[in-house]
């Protein structure tokens, strides 16, 4: 009996669906959080991980003793112009909101607002609604024609999938792609040798002028997976979220920095 233990949000939806279903095909047992605090009786249980969105996962994941990676925060900003074909800077939200063009602003690791395209940085969020030393990323403006999603596991592309053309959702396993091979040689580029944890969701597209560009990298225990196999998925986000003793040294700079939880 496999004495893991995949733990989900309140909120399940169709990856969280698919990832129990693979979990218990596994003997895995799966667990469904009923609100935002760990029962006591599994608390620190041997061989956890979970699949949450961040806010859930920074209330939860302490108390059961895991471990969670995820790119640098300002991990675009580090890669080199070829593999983005734009440029981005991480700076603070009281920063962006000076901006007096158009730009795509986004929270590099969280949902803390919208993640679009403004015309200028009056457009922000106010002070009152989100504090003013958040990161975020703003990158200049670019159209892909065709986006994917690729789970990547040791640097290796583990399952993929596309997920929009020309902006809309079309959902297509990678292995049924016409660009299939030309994602694989591009994704290749990018998870060799630029500084992502074991276990990490990158994003990737074409863009209209025909050159292939990184979209973003997101938290593997986080991320839906379209029409990625769900089993492959599932090897992903258990090296991604696992008991934090179970990190190994080259995985440390990618652990999430998680909040101290104070209950009643």
């Amino acid at each position: 009996m496999n004495t893991r233990t995949l733990f989900l949000s309140p909120r399940v939806t169709a990856t969280g669906h698919a990832l129990a279903d693979a979990a218990r095909r596994r003997g895995m047992r799966v667990e469904v959080l009923r609100d935002w605090r760990v029962p006591v009786e599994s608390r620190g249980a041997a061989g956890a991980s979970l699949y949450a969105g961040p806010l859930f996962a920074d209330a939860v994941a302490g108390e059961l003793g895991l471990g969670l990676v995820e790119a640098p925060p300002d991990w675009l900003t580090r890669l080199p112009y070829e593999l983005t074909y734009r440029d981005v800077e991480f700076t603070t939200l009281a920063e962006a909101r000076q901006l007096r063009r158009p730009a795509f602003v986004k929270p590099p690791n969280d949902k803390s607002f919208p993640a679009r395209i403004y015309p200028d940085g009056s457009r922000l969020p106010g002070p009152d609604a989100v504090d003013d030393d958040i990161a975020v990323l703003v990158s200049d403006i670019v159209t892909f024609a065709v986006e994917y999603r690729l789970f990547v596991l040791d640097g290796e592309v583990r399952t993929g999938s596309r997920y929009l053309t020309d902006g809309q959702l079309d959902v297509v396993p990678l292995t049924e792609d016409p660009l299939r091979d030309e994602v694989l040689d591009f994704a290749g580029r990018v998870t060799v040798d630029h500084g992502l944890p074991s276990a990490i969701v990158v994003d990737i597209g074409r863009l209209t002028d025909g050159n292939w560009a990184v979209v973003e990298a997101n938290a593997a225990w986080a991320s839906g997976h379209y029409a990625c196999d769900p089993d492959a998925t599932l090897d992903v986000v258990l090296q991604a979220a696992r008991p934090a003793q179970e990190f190994t040294a080259p995985d440390h700079p990618f652990l999430r920095p998680l909040p101290t939880v104070i209950r009643d």
